[in-house]
């Protein structure tokens, strides 16, 4: 019997449980998805030494040769069976990161992958015996699965390495749910990515890029837009080393092969890594986004020495100016030291190629907010680079349950307008243009093909979408409060007073009456 979808979720799901209760889901998911990940090398690299045992007919000689074009190689010491038949070892925590650290050396596309992952970390495993047994525990959740290509059910014309990379996919999804705060870092919900790719719709031989890529998960919808996911090159950056490990993971389950530098770990406001031969920022046709919101302190990377701002003596904070920017991406405007929606927006639009199409999530503030970024706004718009508002429904990603937006910007647009749509109310019918699901909205397909067919359109749609002219976005000052320019005012049914003071009377004479049998009552109880 194959390995389904639903096989591969439920085991992730058991070894969550194994994990439950002692440790944060925004850290087990670390421990969890590295395992899946070895468990698929595994099991790959045992079906691909098979097919070249038959091919070859067990001649070593021409076995070993061929070994070298595999897409990685495994020694015996860092085989998940291996581990499986050492799990009782006092030292298996130390034999997995062996393990982990050979892949990574000896396959230069998993270069450093597992650099912020941990298996003997008492800190956050617990003690020896603590550690051993859910380590042990860990490796029988994942024995039973098999992962090699050929043993996967897959619809037709799907990949095996889909379906596993879906499953991974998922179960970010799932743990970013369970973290709560600390969750948005890492995912954008997948039905928003989805959203995301149609609307910069990637096309063959193009370039897309994610300056916060968290676990890749938009890159990776995104890119499935243009078709052939090897037609397309991808790039991203992020910060945070675990997020950085599961993108590259992600990607490597996804059948998505990129050198080690495609997804770079750093700041990408003060140290972006990736740059042309000049040591300008680098250009790219696609540019998608779920960048942190409001994020403070976003410039203190630019404060190279640490020094404070000022005469000796004087405890002056540092300021951070346009010309500490040496990309210059900052010359249209300084964003306030506590928010960088700007900042990175700013980033995003240097970064893209002269018939680009940039898509971002943002909070609702971006669109209002006066001082330094009313003038970046003002600039923007004016130098005709915005295309569409989009308004979100409230508590759709996870970390927030504000409402957030998504920002469409083109190069070299034939138009000066900007289509305002607010998905975040009801339809003609009365429906929310949502699906309530727990503790989280969620957007169905309807619901996304619904916002995509008015993006398109570019018409008005009474309730639901605006096509804004320049002058009138400029009548507002500039203010892209969705509200201003999409009215779902609904007015309220009159109210009779006439008959509403006939109820108070009414009511009033039953209360009345019925004090009185009730005194009566009480009356014949003696009380």
């Amino acid at each position: 019997m194959k390995t389904r979808y639903e096989d591969i979720k439920a085991t992730l799901w058991k070894a969550a449980g194994t994990f439950r209760g002692s440790i944060d889901a925004a850290n087990y998911k670390d421990y969890i998805l590295t395992m899946l990940f070895l468990k698929y090398l595994d099991d790959t690299y045992k079906e691909n030494l098979r097919d070249l045992e038959k091919k070859y007919s067990g001649n070593e000689v021409r076995i070993e040769r061929a070994k070298k074009n595999l897409p990685f190689v495994l020694t015996d010491y860092q085989r998940f069976d291996y581990l499986y038949e050492n799990r009782f070892d006092p030292k298996i925590g130390e034999k997995i990161n062996t393990a982990l650290l050979g892949i990574q050396d000896g396959n230069s596309e998993l270069g450093g992958v597992f650099r912020s992952i941990n298996f003997n970390s008492e800190s956050m495993l617990g003690n020896p015996q603590q550690k051993n047994t859910k380590l042990r525990t860990l490796l029988e959740d994942f024995k039973p699965l098999c992962l090699e290509p050929s043993q996967i059910e897959v619809a037709p014309g799907e990949d095996p390495a889909y379906v596993i990379g879906d499953a991974y996919e998922y179960m970010v999804g799932e743990f970013a749910a369970e973290a709560g705060k600390k969750a948005g870092s890492f995912f954008t919900p997948s039905m928003v990515s989805e959203l995301m790719g149609m609307l910069t719709a990637p096309r063959p031989n193009e370039s897309i890029y994610d300056p916060t890529c968290g676990s890749a998960s938009l890159l990776i919808r995104t890119a499935r837009k243009a078709g052939n996911l090897d037609a397309v090159a991808i790039y991203g950056q992020e910060m945070n080393g675990s997020s950085w490990s599961m993108a590259r993971m992600n990607l490597f389950i996804h059948g998505i092969h990129v050198n080690r530098d495609s997804i770079a770990w750093g700041d990408t406001l003060s140290n972006p890594q990736h740059l042309d031969s000049d040591g300008n920022l680098k250009l790219f046709d696609v540019i998608v986004a779920n960048m942190p919101f409001s994020l403070d302190k976003w410039a203190e990377g630019f404060n190279r020495g640490g020094q404070e701002d000022g005469s000796e003596g004087k405890d002056k904070k540092f300021k951070m100016t346009a010309n500490l920017d040496p990309y210059h991406r900052f010359d249209w405007g300084v964003p306030p030291a506590s928010k960088g929606d700007w900042a990175f927006l700013l980033h995003m639009l240097y970064s893209l190629r002269s018939n680009g199409r940039m898509a971002a999530v943002v909070p609702h503030g971006v669109l209002f907010r006066g001082a330094a970024e009313g003038r970046i706004r003002q600039t923007v718009i004016e130098k005709n680079l915005l295309d569409a508002v989009i308004g979100l429904p409230a508590n759709l990603f996870y970390g927030t349950s504000i409402p957030a937006c998504i920002l469409v910007f083109k190069k070299n647009r034939a138009t000066s307008d900007v289509l305002f749509i607010d998905a975040s109310g009801k339809d003609a019918e009365g429906k929310p243009r949502y699906r309530k699901d727990k503790n989280q909205n969620k957007l169905d397909q309807c619901h996304i093909d619904a916002i995509y067919k008015a993006y398109s359109d570019r018409v008005d749609v009474e309730r639901f979408a605006h096509l804004a002219t320049l002058d009138e976005i400029r009548a507002n000052e500039y203010n892209l409060n969705i509200p201003r320019y999409v009215d779902t005012f609904e007015e309220e049914e009159l109210v009779d007073i006439e008959e509403v003071q006939g109820n108070i009377a009414r009511l009033k004479q039953e209360i009345t009456e019925a004090e009185a049998q009730l005194n009566a009552y009480l009356k014949e109880l003696g009380l």
